[in-house]
């Protein structure tokens, strides 16, 4: 059974208070056992705009729904042909202050886990072990007919050698790794089956309106169980998909903190919402923790 794909919530009351202070933050940190919950809103400065801010793809752009991509041939072809283009951009993005920061605070015992929404793999680009992948990574792809996964790499090479005359320019790309390509580009597009099968090809990432495989849902409810606190990082917590694991935490008694630019479908859970550039916060949290500057060495806290 698939799930209808929220795109979009509204806030039916005030706006809970937020703060731009990160003291308890901080002091949550500090005694460890926090479980990092990361969205769109970090990688925004590496270049990757987010779904829902100030700039959000979602004011000018439609992402892939599975049932679009699993049912319709030529949405298919419109999604590998954008992707194929702005897949470029998303392989050379890299990771930023917040991504860094992230890494250091886990290497100096501050994190018991990390669950990233992104399909970027910047975390893990910037060093940061275990990451649970909640939505998948654009760097792989699985055929939908025999389950068989290989590289992505591979793919944009196989990609490119079907469509030699392939061209376009990628002004504006979305977290998803789409871009906007005219129509009579797309229709020239070849699209390539899987080389084991002949199957449908899909990158290995959770589209809207698609379930997150079980076991990995799981994992992350483990994680949360087993931490003390959650932190959220640049997510508007829109999508049921991360924003489960944050009701399920304040619903169990842990602390729940939110740093992110603007409201979240999630405020009513956390005892703390930050108003802060991600970069920023997370860089002066690295500071204050004595975890080393994200910008050089990863130390351990002493």
């Amino acid at each position: 059974m698939r799930t209808r794909p929220t795109l979009s919530w509204a806030s039916t009351g005030a706006p809970l208070p937020r703060t731009t202070d990160l003291d308890e933050v901080a002091r949550t940190l500090a005694r460890g056992r926090v479980v990092v919950l990361s969205g769109a809103g970090l990688s925004t400065e590496s270049g990757i705009p987010d779904y829902r801010g100030a700039e959000g793809s979602l004011r000018r752009h439609t992402p892939m729904t599975y049932e679009e991509f699993t049912g319709d041939p030529e949405g298919r072809r419109r999604y590998w042909a954008r992707s194929h283009l702005g897949w470029r951009t998303i392989a050379r993005a890299r990771p930023n202050d917040g991504h860094r920061a992230v890494t250091a605070l886990h290497a100096g015992g501050h994190l018991s886990g990390i669950i990233t929404q992104n399909v970027d793999g910047l975390h893990q680009a910037a060093g940061a072990p275990d990451v649970v992948e909640l939505h998948g990574s654009l760097d792989r792809v699985i055929c939908l007919d025999c389950g068989r996964t290989s590289d992505r790499e591979t793919l944009d090479r196989r990609l490119r050698a079907a469509n030699p005359a392939f061209e376009g320019t990628a002004t504006r790309i979305n977290p998803d790794g789409d871009v906007e390509l005219p129509d009579d580009v797309v229709r020239t597009f070849a699209l390539v089956p899987c080389v084991d099968c002949s199957g449908v090809l899909k990158p290995d990432v959770v589209f809207f309106g698609e379930n997150v495989p079980r076991p990995r849902v799981e994992q992350c409810y483990r994680l949360v169980d087993d931490a003390d606190a959650v932190l959220v990082l640049g997510s508007s917590l829109t999508v049921m998909s991360g924003l489960r694991f944050v009701r399920h935490a304040a619903k169990t008694g842990k602390q729940v903190l939110i740093v992110n630019r603007g409201e979240t479908r999630g405020d009513s859970c956390a005892t703390v919402r930050v108003d802060l550039p991600l970069g920023q916060a997370l860089t002066d949290l690295t500071r204050r923790l004595g975890v080393g500057r994200p910008d050089g060495p990863v130390t351990a806290a002493g």
